[in-house]
Parts: C-alpha cells; structure tokens; sequence
C-alpha cells in the first residue's frame, strides 16, 4: 500500500501566516501539522507517500526532503492549481499505479494514528475506505448519509442542508477502482474535481464503500482555533523536560519542556507548555497550552493559550492570549500619546463620549 498526502492548498483561512509559509507547515506544539500525518504513515508500514504540492512546493520539501526522518520514501507531484482532491488523485496516477493507498490531507490532526484503520483495510479489501465524525456544522464538511443498513448511501460536498451530521474526516483508503470514479466525474459548481462525487460514482456503480465513525480526536486545522485547539491536544500528552537552564527566581510548575540552549529568567511558566531552543525568557508569565518556537524573545511580558512561531520577540506586553504568532514578529506596546477625540460632526449631532 502507498500513501499520497495532499499539501498544495493555500490556506486562506489560515491568512496572514500563510502568506509566507504554508499551511501544512505552520506547528503544534513546535512540529509542523504535517509531521504528525507522516508519521502516523510511517506508523502504519507504508513506506512510499507521493506528496502533492501547489505553489509551496519548495517549503514543504525543503522541510520533508527525501523522506529519510520519517522512515519514508517520498515523490513529489506537482499539482499547477487545487482543482479538487479527486484531481490530486488523477495527477498523481503514475504515482499511485494499481496499488491500494491511503490518502491524507496534510493539514487534517487524528490522534492516534491510522494503523488499525489501515489493517482494517487490508483485510477486508473494500473498494474504498471512508471515515467520518459527528460534527456540529456539517455544512462546512463533506457529509455521509447512512442507510438502515449502516452502509454509505450517499454523499455531499458542503450541502446547504446537511442529511446527516457526520462529516468526512480527511483521510481515505481506496483500491485501484478510484482512478475510474475521478476519470468519470465532473467538475462541480465551484470548479473542482470533489471526492465525494467520486465515492458517490463508486457506490452508484456497485462497488463497495465502507464507513467508520471515529470518536477520537479529529481537527482540519484549517483555522486559528482549530490550530490553538490541536496545539491544547498534543500539548497534553507533552512530556516534560528541562534541557535548557532555568534560574532560582523562576517557577516551573506542570508539565513543561524547556530545549536545549533556551534561557529562562525571573519567570513563571505553567504548563502544559514548550519553549523552543534558544529562546530567552525573562521576567514573563507563560500559561498553559503554549507553544514557543526556538529563537523567541520574552520580556516582561504575559503570554497563554498562544502559539509563537520562531524568531519572534514579545517585550512589555500584558496581556498575550489566543493568539498565533508567525516568524519573526516585534510585539510591543503602543507609543504612549495625549489622550484626545478628534472630531468632524455635522449638525444637530449629539456626542457621548467616555470619560
């Protein structure tokens, strides 16, 4: 079995950040979203991932390469524009050949792995493998429909009015039929090869879809909640460490991993929490849930619920919270300056201004 990764979507809910870094790239609790699929692959026993990649096609090379960190081989299939997931599929035909895959959208976060889904898989040889959750908007999701029997009956890409509140969950299985479903369908209304259509196609033609609803941990982060969200779920499970050096006037409380070469100072972090290599903390508060990349700068400053990403400096700042913070970014106060109104008012206005 292969594994094709879709990591060519340029995240606009995820703007400003993805501006200058992709999607896929942007990390919870100091690792790159995709790092967590690959390795759940890896996990998995397949060894050969095709990679699709847009217009980040270089960044997310540059931070896989050859796949060697993740016991992997990797290909990487350009895709000219995100024409639709069963068009990543079609792209990625010489790839994929006529072996069973697994395909998983990079920016999509399953705790725990795809190994029993993939064996599952293997055994018992559908011609395609769906998951899904409940969710409580599935208007913004792939939704399934099932039949009194359980079976998959039908699908829909985004429906104004949901049949049903189980979403697809961003990951597939697929036998070697799919590639005649994407070759069948059209382009939907928005310009887009839809998966659903293609597993629609396969369950109209007789083939045989299976569904598993999943009650574990699932997220697209595809937005900054969800990214603060999945950053609060790893960060859990974080196993403390103190590696770098942390002085007598500072508090250390909770679960909270503190890297190589990092300087804490006069400082309170409570975890669950990280704090990259490098990076200089002092006379600050760190609250849980936080992620601070290496190479940061604190000072006197308040920080929780947050994701700072590398080189980035917060100097004289209270109070930092629910926030994600890209590469290289000043936070400071504002420039104190005479409290005044300026006002253009037309006549017979009334004004209420606070005190």
């Amino acid at each position: 079995m292969k594994a094709l990764v879709l990591a060519g979507g340029s995240g606009t809910r995820l703007r400003p950040i993805t501006h200058t870094s992709a999607k896929q790239l942007v990390p919870v609790a100091n690792k790159p979203v995709l790092f967590y699929g690959l390795e759940s692959i890896a996990a998995a026993g397949i060894r050969e991932v095709g990679i699709v990649v847009g217009h980040s096609a270089e960044e997310i090379q540059s931070a896989v390469g050859a796949g060697d960190a993740f016991g992997l081989d990797t290909t990487y299939i350009r895709q000219e524009a995100p024409l639709g997931l069963a068009h990543a599929v079609l792209v990625s035909r010489d790839f994929l050949q006529d072996e069973d895959f697994v395909m998983y959208l990079g920016d999509n976060f399953i705790v725990g792995g795809i190994t029993g889904l993939v064996d599952e898989f293997r055994r018992a040889r559908p011609d395609a493998g769906i998951l899904l959750t409940r969710v409580a908007d599935p208007s913004a999701f792939g939704v399934a429909e099932l039949g009194t029997t359980g079976r998959v009956c039908r699908l829909e890409e985004k429906p104004e009015q949901p049949r049903s509140d189980l979403a697809l969950v961003g990951v597939y299985l697929f036998s070697p039929a799919v590639h005649r479903a994407v070759r069948a369908i059209k382009p939907s209304q928005r310009g887009e090869l839809e998966i659903t259509h293609a597993l629609q196609w396969l369950i109209d033609e007789g083939y045989e879809v299976r569904s598993t609803v999943i009650d574990g941990y699932w997220k697209d982060t595809g937005n900054v909640s969800d990214m603060l969200e999945v950053n609060r779920t790893v960060l859990e499970s974080l196993e403390p460490a103190v590696r770098g050096s942390v002085d007598t006037a500072s508090q250390i409380i909770g679960r909270v991993r503190i890297e190589e070469g990092a300087r804490v100072t006069g400082s309170r972090i409570v975890g669950p929490a990280i704090v990259g290599a490098g990076t200089v903390i002092t006379h600050s508060y760190v609250g849980p849930y936080t992620s601070i990349a290496a190479g940061c700068r604190l000072l006197d400053s308040e920080i929780e619920y947050s994701i700072v990403l590398s080189g980035s400096a917060i100097q004289g700042v209270r109070r930092v919270e629910a926030s994600l913070i890209g590469r290289n970014v000043d936070v400071t106060p504002a420039p104190a300056v005479p409290a005044a109104h300026r006002l253009v008012l037309g006549d017979h206005s009334k004004v209420q201004i606070s005190a």
